[in-house]
């Protein structure tokens, strides 16, 4: 017969909920950084071509 297992503790819940959480913000503040990086021509990891508009 199947037993069911011991509750996980609220404590421990939310503490496993906030490493997810910041998980994603640090992954957010990363790709923001690039991105402005590259926005703004001073990426050293990335090659980006410039795209000269003749008037």
């Amino acid at each position: 017969m199947a037993v069911p297992k011991k509750r996980t503790s609220i404590s421990k819940k939310r503490i496993r909920k906030n490493i997810w959480k910041k998980k994603g913000y640090w992954t957010t503040l990363k790709s923001f950084s690039l991105a402005t990086s590259l926005s703004t021509g001073n990426s050293k990891s990335f090659f980006v071509q410039q795209i000269q508009i003749l008037e």
